[in-house]
């Protein structure tokens, strides 16, 4: 079950959560390194006012003490230091302390702040240390992390499962639309659409939609078969007579020699239409209706092509060769690729003028290459678009040979491949990929 679609829903939910946690811890983690110096001072700077009110009224009060907060007193008369702790300990550290300025600033011993407070009557000395509250700072970044980490893996989690319930319909129903393929039924009907009583509104309405398109499409695609197929039938009979009447009236000695050219060429249109009404009619049909299949000899149809254009080739002076180095067999029907050749070699022969055509059998395609004009890169590109001549003004061919020739081999897995360059020739290749025995 296809879930590219909420796996990166899931992703985008994840990687916004990640960058608002790892911005958030950063932001935090500034402000409390910089909020703990202001904290600091405006805790030293309050025990300091407290301990100079206390002194007031007993000048004996002892400077404050404790883990995290060490004070000294240093009188003007020159009397002895005043301190919680011994002598020897506190004039150890207020030698370290006496040359800070008055005032705040960063303790030398230790990660801290001190305060120099001087006043009428002696000198105090406050020396906070800071190491206490980096330790609670780095375990609440770390329990931040862990919230974030945790915060992470329920939102994704939801997001997940909230987005593969909103989209689960529309990846049903794409999978459903992309295994229909209108030239692969019998009507091109697409096949149901199924939608669950969960699906959203625009899943259904995106359903009905598309049932609704489907319909239209398997129309068009009717009536073109219809159509194909009823007008070729119809214009077989008239070319029937047409041809009939001709071959009777060449073969008459009573014919006149002027009058050879013209049958000559009533002839030749009368085989062109009656070689692309051969391939519409295969096209038109259903692909589950597909032409009498034969295991045949891929040589024998070809020499049967050559044979019908080879006087064409003789009219032009041109030759046409065929050259058996292999003699593949294919399970296929034998019209079908006697109407692609066809229209290969007459393609061939409208656009040579000097030297000929060679049809080379291999084990498994057919080349057709000719020594005639060749094409540039422009027409290269829409030489497959049906009703497209590179000489607009040219009474030969009409444009569709080789995109019926293209479509035939797309039907029946025998793709074209087509090299020309300007004033070079043509090659043309038909690759029996399927069918063969």
């Amino acid at each position: 079950m296809p879930q590219g679609l909420p796996n990166r829903i899931r992703d985008a939910f994840t990687f916004q959560a990640v960058i608002a946690g790892l911005t958030l811890i950063v932001c935090v983690m500034t402000a409390a390194f910089i909020g703990r110096e202001v904290v600091a001072r405006q805790w030293l700077r309050a025990e300091a006012d407290v301990w100079w009110q206390a002194r007031g009224t007993d000048v004996a009060y002892p400077p404050p003490f404790g883990v995290n907060l060490q004070g000294y007193f240093v009188p003007d008369d020159g009397s002895a230091l005043q301190s919680i702790v011994g002598a020897e300990r506190a004039m150890g550290s207020v030698v370290r302390f006496k040359d800070a300025p008055e005032g705040f600033s960063p303790r030398s011993d230790t990660e801290g702040v001190l305060l120099v407070d001087r006043r009428p009557g002696g000198t105090l000395y406050l020396a906070a240390s800071l190491s206490l509250f980096d330790r609670i700072l780095a375990l609440a970044a770390g329990a931040l992390a862990l919230l974030m980490m945790a915060t992470m893996f329920v939102v994704s989690w939801m997001t997940y499962r909230t987005s593969r319930r909103i989209v689960l319909p529309i990846h049903r129903l794409a999978d459903e639309v992309a295994r229909w393929n209108p030239s692969d039924d019998g009507d091109g009907v697409p096949p149901p659409l199924s939608t669950r009583e969960d699906t959203g509104r625009e899943a259904r309405a995106l359903t009905s939609a598309l049932l609704g398109l489907g319909e239209r499409i398997s129309a068009f695609v009717r009536r073109e078969r219809e159509f194909t197929r009823d007008a070729s039938h119809e214009l077989r009979t008239p070319l029937t007579v047409i041809r009939v009447a001709s071959d009777m009236i060449a073969s008459d000695p009573a014919t006149p020699p002027h009058q050879q050219r013209p049958l000559l060429r009533i002839r030749r249109a009368t085989q062109d239409m009656e070689a692309v009404i051969d391939a519409l009619l295969v096209l038109a049909r259903e692909r589950g209706v597909m032409p009498q299949s034969e295991i045949f000899g891929v040589v024998e149809v070809v020499e049967e092509e050559l044979d019908k254009v080879r006087p064409l080739f003789e009219g032009k002076h041109l030759t046409l060769e065929l050259d058996v180095q292999a003699r593949p067999r294919l399970d296929a029907p034998p019209r079908v690729l006697g109407v692609m050749l066809g229209h290969l070699l007459r393609n061939a022969w409208a656009f040579t003028e000097t030297g000929g055509v060679a049809v080379i059998v291999m084990n498994d395609r057919i080349i057709v290459r000719d020594s005639g004009i060749g094409m540039t890169a422009d027409v290269l590109k829409r030489v497959y678009d049906p009703f497209y001549r590179a000489d607009p003004f040219s009474q030969s061919g009409k444009g569709i040979g080789l995109s019926i020739v293209r479509r035939l081999g797309t039907r029946f897995g025998w793709p074209v491949a087509l090299e020309s360059a300007a004033g070079e020739g043509t090659t043309v290749t038909v690759v029996f990929r399927d069918r063969l025995v």
